[in-house]
């Protein structure tokens, strides 16, 4: 009997379900300590469970979040990388309140300079996708008193960003639009701002420029501490969408965000500097309309004491970064790039040689490259990284020996490695190692010296260490995912590969297949495509694909061929023309690609099956199963797209104009691009979903392509998750029923 239950478990755990991806969390990746390097040197800090305290009841484990103080114990361990030492910093019974026998969870944390003093982050709320509002106490390291930041009488979970001065002596923070400096010695709190509305945001941002620009924290300490340089935003006058709760209340209740969609009127922006003490604020002189221009980041350069900003045309084919002067405002233009399609920006700016010259990116010469950029208006940029390849990110900065360590994958646009280059554009080499294939990501310690370095595959989840720089040597195993591993090796392989499909006219596309266990090439199988398709992203990779990639798996072990193609126009690091070729093409040319894609497959691999061939995509992804269902009707018999835009006019500003322009310069590629306009076409089977509560991709898409496809009399599916976000997260079980659903469907409609 003992033998028989563990052949039974064995065959149960070697078949993959959607309780085991999505309910019991039996592929979680190891969520282990946040490193973080400290302010100078190879120090870092970790989050490490306290000893002896038991998992949350939830089971949320390490690195969950919390909702109040019922999350995992945790404590913060500092560690130097280059003698291997390392020591309790924060232990739980110092992070107790004099009032609670719980101490605090931590949700982030901040070391001041002179690591004297902590800051904690707990009690943490979502402001859109992330938990930047809550509470923040400060823990003094030597005196050993723990204080909440902020008025005694101000409403619990509404601070954001605390943030400590570079002396230590004072936190600034956002409460209500406003921006408020608290000296931690007298404790007093100064109002920096008092305007702070519903249309005035000082220190923090709107929707549109925290989706798209990646911009929360909206101030910056000055190196001596005594001024804040802050952004403020005016959403005067920005439509609003208007969502609607229909569930938590017993009256449907409303919630308003101004929402600027393409060719509407933007939030305009600005930047000021005022004393740490208060006073009055200092504008900048930024020329250009602050509604029709976007400062996309701001900070102090701290060897000078100058400001630099980068500016954006709202059509971003035009960047300018500008040095400012605190006390006068007055700004130059030191250097300014362009592209006729757009430009990608890269933000915190690395600053060499004294801040007479900063590190950054540009597709001037027709791949991206690490340009050095001297703050003399006279002297062209010096490219560093000469070729035919393209540089992904800059990852740090070694100044002592001046070297710039950058990610780029020179002869294969499915991994990343680390290389280096000298501030001269001289002794380009890599620095990953030949051994770790695949996807390597890295944050670089201050001085340059040592890393936290993350490797993937397609096949291994992520494990993480500490290495030496240059050398990439270990020095420690952060995380190695070991449970995950061990898992995921008891499910019945997969056969995958990755290729290129020729698609005509010296165009080549890359993709990835997992096929049926068992697979027999003389067999035919349903042919499911996954798809996203847009510039923000990139999904033929060769990392680890989380829960999504292991559904993928589900459906190959249960027989489908699953396929997934990237098409020109994704961040693919395959040159400009490649990436910019999407330019106002969104939506024609992807579907086209994809098209031509499964075209070519289909006749390549007998083993496809033309009569069953499914697509889906979220997002973008949702966007593109709809045209291709939409166009192309004879090689798609059934779709499911999950959130989607079918109209691009109804998408934000930012995002949209930048690789569609004005749809007042530019309205026949809006119609042509969206799905609405081909939505008569649907002969094969369509299943909608969208969760009610999109703040994103707004519901209001759904109702108009519903509509549509009413209007033509064409039959569907569809599924609304109510006052579900864009990830249709949210609530008990709805992972496990929403991809439930869609395996369903395909099970019944593509077998």
């Amino acid at each position: 009997m003992v033998g028989q239950k563990n052949m039974l478990e064995s065959e149960n755990e070697s078949k993959l379900t959607l309780e085991a991806i999505f309910s019991n969390k039996e592929f979680k990746d190891e969520n282990f300590s946040r490193p973080r390097w400290w302010n100078e040197g190879s120090n870092y800090t970790t989050l490490q469970k306290a000893v002896d305290t038991p998992a949350p009841e939830d089971g949320s484990g390490e690195g969950s979040g919390s909702e109040g103080r019922g999350a995992q114990i945790r404590e913060i361990h500092w560690h130097d990388a280059a003698t291997g030492e390392s020591q309790l910093l924060v232990s739980a019974g110092q992070i107790t309140p004099t009032d609670s026998d719980t101490p605090l969870s931590i949700d982030d944390y901040q070391l001041s300079d002179d690591r004297k003093k902590v800051l904690i982050f707990t009690n943490s709320k979502k402001v859109w996708r992330y938990k930047t509002r809550g509470d923040y106490w400060v823990l003094d390291l030597e005196a050993g008193s723990l204080l909440q930041i902020g008025s005694a009488d101000a409403p619990e979970a509404t601070t954001m960003f605390a943030t400590f001065s570079p002396d230590g002596t004072k936190v600034a923070y956002v409460q209500s639009n406003n921006l408020y400096a608290q000296d931690l010695n007298s404790l007093e709190v100064i109002a920096l701002t008092s305007d702070g509305s519903e249309t005035i945001i000082n220190g923090t941002f709107d929707w549109v420029y925290e989706e798209e620009l990646k911009l929360r924290n909206g101030f910056r300490w000055s190196p001596d501490s005594q001024s804040i340089a802050y952004w403020q935003l005016d959403q005067s006058g920005v439509p609003v969408v208007n969502l609607i709760n229909n569930t938590d209340e017993l009256y449907p209740r409303l919630i308003p965000i101004p929402y600027p969609k393409t060719g509407q009127t933007n939030p305009s922006a600005r930047v000021g500097v005022i004393s740490a003490g208060g006073g009055e604020t200092k504008w900048l002189d930024v020329p250009g309309d602050p509604r029709e221009h976007y400062i996309a980041d701001l900070d102090w350069i701290k060897t000078t004491g100058q400001l630099y900003l980068q500016q954006l045309n709202r059509l971003q084919n035009r960047l300018k970064v500008m040095l400012a002067d605190p006390e006068s405002g007055e700004t130059t233009t030191i250097h300014t790039d362009r592209d006729e399609a757009w430009i990608d920006i890269e933000q915190d700016l690395r600053w060499i040689r004294n801040g007479s010259h900063y590190l950054t990116l540009s597709e001037r010469d027709g791949w991206r490259h690490l340009y050095s950029v001297s703050t003399d208006p006279g002297i062209d940029p010096e490219l560093l990284t000469d070729g035919d390849y393209d540089v992904t990110a800059i990852a740090g900065v070694d100044e002592a020996s001046e070297l710039v360590y950058f990610i780029a994958s020179p002869n294969d646009a499915l991994r990343r490695y680390l290389y280096s280059v000298k501030f001269d554009g001289s002794n380009v080499r890599r620095i990953t190692p030949e051994t770790y294939k695949g996807t390597n990501a890295y944050q670089i310690s201050k001085d340059g010296k040592h890393a936290i370095h993350s490797h993937s595959t397609f096949d291994s989840p992520n494990a993480t260490q500490i290495v030496n720089l240059p050398e990439h040597d270990t020095i420690d195993t952060l995380a190695d995912n070991e449970k995950l591993r061990e898992r995921f090796a008891k499910i019945d392989p997969i056969p995958h590969e990755f290729f290129r499909v020729d698609i005509g006219d010296g165009v080549e596309l890359d993709g990835w297949c997992l096929k049926p266990s068992g697979f027999d090439p003389d067999n035919q199988y349903p042919v499911i495509f996954h798809v996203y398709s847009e510039p923000a992203g990139q999904i033929v990779r060769d990392c680890w694909g989380g829960r999504t990639a292991l559904w993928h798996r589900m459906l190959a072990q249960q027989g489908n061929v699953v396929i997934a193609v990237d098409n020109r126009g994704t961040p693919a690091p395959r040159g400009r023309e490649w990436r910019k070729s999407i330019y106002r093409k969104i939506g024609i040319l992807s579907s086209a690609d994809q098209a031509a894609a499964t075209r070519a497959l289909l006749d390549s691999r007998p083993y496809l099956d033309e009569d069953r061939v499914a697509i889906w995509g979220w997002s973008g992804g949702g966007s593109c199963t709809l045209n291709a269902l939409f166009r192309y009707p004879e090689l798609y018999q059934t779709g499911i797209s999950v959130a989607p835009v079918p109209d691009m006019r109804l998408y934000d500003t930012i995002y949209q104009e930048r690789y569609m322009g004005l749809p007042s310069e530019n309205a026949d590629d809006y119609r042509e691009g969206s799905p609405l306009t081909f939505a008569e076409n649907l002969t094969g089977n369509l299943l909608l979903i969208h969760g009610t509560g999109d703040d994103n991709c707004h519901y209001q898409g759904a109702e108009l392509l519903i509509n549509k496809l009413i209007e033509h009399n064409k039959q569907f599916s569809m599924f609304a998750y109510p006052n579900r976000s864009h990830s249709i997260s949210e609530g008990k079980n709805t992972s496990v029923h929403l991809f439930g659903l869609m395996t369903e469907y395909l099970q019944r409609h593509n077998r």
